[in-house]
């Protein structure tokens, strides 16, 4: 028997029972870097942010910045959607210029609104995506999208790359306010399909924190997905692969019901 025949071995067995499939919307199946990155680049147009920085990529460098620092205090419970929304526009441009909130809030609001229209529309997919749906559709898996991202843009994103007819349910943390890793959104899905098992389900996300200690959290069983891991990996604890295209032959129903 060869190594990758001991690893696909492996991988079934842990997967073995699974009925729900659970993925992470961005960064898992959708490219939400690169489509940030075009949409930022529309906005800095549109909303001529020459006015405030020299480039667009030192815009995009300042908001990113802001932005992840306000996405952790976010996952974290610290700040509300509201904040984060406002602010992730407000503080970089306050960084450049002095101006109030007060001054600058109906902006940096428009520009939120223009932003997330873009990310939208935006189409750019992980490499493998489309196909690890399409399997898990083809092997009887159920499948749930399980994100922390925003209701009034998740849906629309799901119906751009043709994903919403695909997936079976989708929870995001604006169903409960409440945002993966707390085991709550967890336990709010799995009520959501009425299979209380947790053995039952797998969480396969990008995040190690929101992801992967949620769904461990809860008795899930997980996948992370990084691909700078070097090579697949399987243990009692999970498995970590370098690409979804890996997690096809592991998860064929005929081997795991």
């Amino acid at each position: 028997m060869t190594l990758s025949d001991i690893v696909l071995n492996e991988g079934r067995r842990y997967l073995r029972g699974v009925r729900w499939v659970w993925i992470d919307l961005d960064d898992t199946l959708i490219d939400f870097r690169a489509n940030s990155l075009a949409a930022l680049r529309i906005t800095y147009e549109q909303c001529s942010l020459e006015r405030y920085f020299r480039s667009c990529d030192e815009w995009i460098e300042c908001y990113m910045r802001h932005n992840h620092a306000l996405w952790d205090r976010y996952n974290r419970a610290e700040i509300t959607q509201g904040h984060l929304r406002l602010h992730r526009f407000l503080d970089p441009i306050r960084e450049r210029t002095l101006i109030s909130e007060e001054e600058f809030a109906a902006e940096a609001r428009h520009m939120d609104i223009l932003y997330l229209s873009i990310l939208a529309r935006q189409k750019c997919m992980v490499p493998g995506a489309m196909e690890l749906v399409e399997h898990l559709r083809a092997h009887a898996y159920n499948i749930g999208i399980l994100s922390n991202g925003f209701r009034d843009v998740q849906y629309r994103k799901l119906h751009t790359v043709g994903l919403d007819a695909l997936v079976d349910t989708v929870v995001l943390s604006d169903d409960i306010g409440v945002n993966k890793p707390d085991p709550r959104i967890f336990i709010h899905a799995m009520e959501r399909v009425g299979d209380m098992c947790p053995d039952s389900h797998l969480m396969i996300g990008d995040n190690p924190s929101t992801d992967i200690d949620g769904a461990r959290g809860a008795g899930w069983r997980s996948v992370l997905f990084d691909c700078s891991a070097g090579r697949l990996s399987i243990s009692q604890d999970g498995i970590i692969t370098t690409s979804l295209r890996e997690m096809i032959p592991l998860l064929s129903r005929s081997d795991n019901a």
